[in-house]
């Protein structure tokens, strides 16, 4: 658990004011920025921070497809929808997605092109009126009483204030919520789920790649490592097509026990993450067919992050919860998607749940404990670890912050805190827009 601190006298001095807004949202990934243009779409001026130069978190950063659309099976029903759909229909419009087939969840995922995605998100978040800020990392936060006013931020020119009616926390970590002392669960409560270093293969001879199975490229992976030929601390994964000829995406990497709110952890994680892509593209060349002549094309802006800090929010949605379907009359998203545990064996632990229907995630996951005036979206919601493993992919991220953004817009407009928000009323908001609650 966090220790709250007090705010430094310097900064009274040191801290230049910026500007404020009505809704303040920390993250550009998924949920941040669909936070912001939910936000702005509902009437609300809306800053957005970023500690990149560019948009999308592990959208883009890390990954090139979307999970958590669609229920799974041959049948696949939607369970996202509203302004995460206007994100999908314009990669689609670009000519820079398509539907893909999970072999491990059988659900329908949909690719991307990432680079496209980029410009994708800042555009759509310019033309909702959202003020961009990137390059600016969040350190601390203003308080009144239990009250998050705002943030403190480390600009290219310096710190800067930045305050808001209602803020969002779509930092992925709970940056912003474990500096105003919020309750957590992180890696002291338990494992984490492992970090993964993607990275893609170019040159590759995808016809043949294509007819090497799953579960034979694992088989093979576990055979090389066994014989000590290769260090290949994870037997699973996936090396998949992409829309571009000759391209492979792979997601194969593993790193385990790390504390990512570590600076030093951290870094030695993206050192080994780097050091294990570089194996795996020894692997694949020597011993997998079609990518004897590939080339390792790109890794990821950043080591991909499942699991951090976990808040402990008014709710907390658990397994018991996801298995049994059970219904919440504060439903603001929905999800289908399997408990996916990236644990710390060579494996990954996948878990249908209840049949593979959608259940809810309720809208007192994202209010936090402790403090008011604060959201959260995203994979730092309120849940247990195994609630976790399946609401935290990314297409619920959109969809959490589709509502904390609409909420955050209601609570600023009115004055009121984002807990007194009449669920009713926001759930109206985001059904009008689409959200399939």
């Amino acid at each position: 658990m966090p220790t709250q601190h007090a705010t430094p006298e310097w900064y009274a001095s040191a801290v230049r004011p910026l500007w404020s807004s009505d809704v303040l949202v920390v993250g550009g990934g998924p949920a941040g920025v669909v936070a912001a243009l939910a936000a702005a779409r509902a009437g609300a001026s809306v800053t957005l921070v970023e500690r990149y130069g560019f948009l999308g978190g592990n959208s883009t950063q890390v990954l090139d497809r979307f999970c958590g659309f669609f229920t799974p099976g041959s049948d696949p029903q939607k369970v996202v929808g509203g302004i995460p759909d206007d994100v999908i229909g314009e990669l689609f419009r670009l000519r820079a997605a398509d539907y893909h087939m999970c072999p491990y969840s059988d659900a329908q995922l949909i690719t991307y092109n990432p680079e496209v995605l980029k410009i994708v998100w800042e555009r759509m978040a310019q033309d909702a009126g959202v003020s961009l800020l990137a390059h600016t990392q969040v350190i601390d936060v203003l308080r009144d009483g239990d009250r998050v006013t705002g943030v403190v931020a480390a600009s290219r020119g310096g710190l800067v204030n930045l305050r808001a009616a209602a803020i969002i926390d779509a930092s992925g970590d709970a940056e912003v919520a474990a500096r105003a002392g919020v309750p957590y669960e992180g890696i002291e409560a338990g494992a984490v789920q492992a970090l993964t270093t993607t990275f893609k293969l170019i040159n590759v001879d995808t016809e043949r790649a294509r007819q090497v199975a799953p579960g034979e490229l694992h088989a093979m992976m576990a055979a090389a490592h066994q014989r000590g030929d290769y260090d290949l601390p994870r037997h699973g994964g996936s090396a998949s097509l992409t829309s571009t000829p000759g391209v492979i995406a792979t997601n194969l990497t593993r790193i385990t026990g790390v504390d990512v709110t570590d600076s030093a952890q951290l870094t030695a994680a993206e050192i080994e993450g780097r050091r294990q892509a570089l194996e795996y593209v020894r692997f694949l060349k020597e011993q997998v067919p079609g990518y004897e002549r590939a080339v390792l094309g790109s890794l990821n802006t950043q080591i991909g992050i499942r699991e951090s800090r976990r808040i402990v929010g008014e709710y907390r949605l658990t397994r018991d919860d996801i298995v049994r379907r059970r219904a919440f009359d504060d439903v603001i998203a929905r999800c289908a998607w399997p408990i996916e545990d990236h644990h710390a064996s060579p494996d990954t632990r996948w878990e249908r749940v209840a049949d593979g229907e959608p259940f809810d995630i309720p809208y007192r996951c994202l209010l936090p404990q402790r403090v008011t005036g604060l959201l959260v979206a995203g994979r730092c919601l309120s849940a247990d670890h195994d609630a976790h493993a399946s609401v935290r992919v990314m297409a619920q991220c959109m969809a959490m912050g589709q509502a904390a953004g609409a909420a955050a817009a209601l609570a600023a407009g009115r004055g009121i805190l984002p807990r007194e928000v009449p669920v009713s009323e926001l759930q109206d908001r985001i059904r009008a827009w689409g959200a399939l609650i």
